[in-house]
């Protein structure tokens, strides 16, 4: 017969288990600077063996501590509440890099189309076809 109190270390745990599968992906653990600086200023004031009560208490290794502490003494709140790694892209760029890039291509054809119209002018010119000139209005874009 099967209890759903299961003995652990000499005590009984009478808690619902936890989930035993493995995350497909783990979760990192983000600490604000105000919990940052919390923690050690309780880490500073802690008596002697108590340091690893509140590590253990709060799930942290020492190596927290260190990094920390070299933040704070490098500025405190701005070094600690400093976000990690590469900056975001500004949203915009994309759409810069977009456009500039049709903007080129349209140039180059405009380029095309002018040399292809300046031809087809010498062509018409030495063939002796008169081509129709553009009247005044045209030309005023009404």
């Amino acid at each position: 017969m099967l209890s759903t109190q299961t003995p652990l270390n000499g005590r009984v745990h009478a808690g619902p288990m936890s989930e035993p599968e493995v995350p497909e992906r783990p979760v990192r653990r983000r600490f604000s600077a105000r919990y940052k600086l919390d923690i050690l200023a309780e880490i500073d004031a802690a008596e002697p063996g108590g340091i690893g009560a509140i590590l253990r208490r709060e799930g942290l290794y020492s190596s927290h501590l260190v990094d920390w502490r070299r933040a704070r003494d490098r500025g405190a709140l701005e070094a600690l509440a400093r976000p990690s790694g590469r900056p975001r892209p500004n949203p915009l760029a994309k759409e810069v890099d977009r456009l500039t890039r049709q903007n080129t291509r349209l140039e180059q054809r405009l380029a095309t189309a002018e040399r292809i119209i300046e031809i087809q002018g010498k062509v018409s010119e030495l063939l002796g076809i008169p081509l129709a000139q553009p009247s005044e209005d045209d030309e005023s874009g009404s």
